[in-house]
């Protein structure tokens, strides 16, 4: 079924169109982005449930000119007459520019945008509507999963989520006129075990540009995630070292993240805070290595039309054959750089600014088979369940925490599982070790990506099995 478009904004649009035409009399670049994001939050454990506002809801509008070589932004929820809102904003933006320059306060200075005339829409669609269905039935579907995850050994607590959000975005310029509808879903299931005096804990998530039809997913993880908490309770402890790996794809994510993710954000390259802008159409990884980013690029929770300042979405190559190609950028990064915008600009909601961001990164995929990877390795480990990392854009060390190893000896798994793990290294030493590729993606989008002062926005990583080279302890 097709998502439908946010009545609200259907129904302002005429007034923002105006807002355009009466703001351009005083600016030479006016702009507006309208938002309406609705959703649930379902939850239910042994011991809890509950139901609430998805985290990113939001209904407002962000105004952006230009005066005087720099651009500013007004926010608003709310307005009932559309000429004294113009009003109000030229004279609020005027003001704080003369403020500023009566101060002595430095500008972000930029270049005026010139834009082609473009009109275009979106419309996702899903399987099973969410608001179709009863929150007594969602919560009954997700009772069942955490009552049965419940029954395992070794588990004192089972929990299962389900979230469903529909994004609602209109924006408008002289020249632009664009809609997005669509909708997404994230869920997960988590079981916390203990067995004498270790207690562990095993998370699942599921993800993808769709409806209540994930319960189905979730549902049939709960086996799986039963027999990895097993495992980790009675994991062993790694000799710490250098070791090939295979990392899962929920690791490649993690490392695509980490290592080249935040390090290419082109905004970071207009304050001089990346190594990745010195090594643009240099070798970075091996020969067989290339990663992706892009709200076209894939069909995650980060895909969209355009971003939140009206770039169109793009599939950009970061990574092609082992040489850094380019970095990912919002249009105003772009514009100080003398690049083209990458469709990268988000912001966590209206009121806030918009940075780059990541949308999908990935690895891209190989020719291997997992077997032939494995039967590869002589004495390592495959990696599996990512938890957090960290990276350093200005000196590309990366760390990442890994939930298990699974042992591998002479090209076969041993059964032996160690764990928990610190994957750290070097990010070209890293990429440059890639010597193996799976044939199949996958993505995962159940995280968020938090920059500036912790703004979060929705991002979505994976790819195939690497095998690599890095260090564990």
């Amino acid at each position: 079924m097709q998502v439908k478009m946010s009545e609200y904004l259907t129904a302002v649009k005429p007034d923002m169109q105006k807002l355009v035409e009466l703001l351009k009399k005083d600016f030479a670049y006016v702009s507006v982005l309208c938002t309406d994001v609705t959703g649930t939050t379902y939850l239910v454990g042994q011991r809890q449930t509950s139901v609430g506002d998805y985290h990113f809801n939001e209904r407002g509008f962000v105004v952006r000119v230009y005066e005087n070589s720099c651009y500013m932004e007004y926010s608003f929820n709310e307005y009932e007459d559309i000429e004294k809102l113009a009003s109000t904003i030229t004279e609020t933006l005027k003001k704080e520019l003369h403020m500023m320059e009566e101060l002595g306060i430095e500008k972000m200075e930029a270049p005026l945008i010139h834009e082609e005339k473009i009109e275009k829409s979106m419309t996702g669609e899903i399987s099973v509507d969410p608001t179709s269905v009863s929150p007594e039935e969602i919560l009954g579907r997700l009772k069942k999963i955490s009552d049965t995850g419940a029954a395992g050994k070794y588990v004192i607590e089972f929990r299962a989520a389900a979230q469903f959000a529909h994004v609602s975005k209109l924006f408008l310029s002289e020249k632009k006129d664009l809609m997005q509808t669509y909708a997404y879903a994230e869920g997960m299931a988590a079981a916390i075990g203990v067995d004498g005096e270790k207690q562990d804990m095993v998370f699942r998530g599921f993800s993808g540009l769709k409806g209540a039809e994930l319960l189905d997913e979730i549902e049939g993880s709960v086996d799986d995630i039963l027999k990895m908490l097993d495992d980790k309770l009675h994991a062993d402890s790694v000799v710490p070292g250098m070791y090939d790996v295979i990392t899962a794809p929920e690791i490649t994510g993690l490392i695509a993240h980490e290592a080249f993710g935040h390090g290419v954000e082109m905004d970071m390259f207009v304050k001089e805070r990346a190594l990745a802008k010195e090594y643009v159409g240099k070798k970075v990884a091996s020969d067989i290595t290339s990663m992706k980013d892009g709200a076209a690029s894939a069909a995650e929770v980060s895909s969209y039309l355009f971003d939140d300042e009206g770039t169109l979405g793009t599939d950009t190559t970061i990574i092609k054959d082992g040489t850094l190609v380019t970095g990912i950028s919002d249009l105003l990064s772009a514009l100080r750089l003398g690049t083209t915008p990458t469709g990268n600009g988000k912001r966590e909601s209206f009121e806030r600014k918009a940075y780059t961001r990541m949308t999908n990164t990935f690895f891209t995929t190989g020719d291997n088979t997992l077997e032939e990877m494995i039967a590869s390795i002589k004495d390592g480990y495959l990696l599996d369940g990512a938890q957090s990392g960290m990276e350093d854009p200005k000196h590309w060390g990366i760390q990442c925490m890994v939930s298990m190893g699974r042992e591998i000896k002479d090209g076969k798994l041993t059964g032996k599982v160690v764990g928990p793990l610190t994957l750290t290294g070097y990010v070209p030493d890293l990429l440059k070790s890639i010597s193996m590729r799976s044939d199949k993606t996958e993505l995962f989008g159940t995280g968020a990506c938090g920059k500036g002062y912790k703004e979060w926005v929705k991002v979505s990583d994976g790819g195939p099995y690497l095998k690599c080279k890095v260090r564990l302890g």
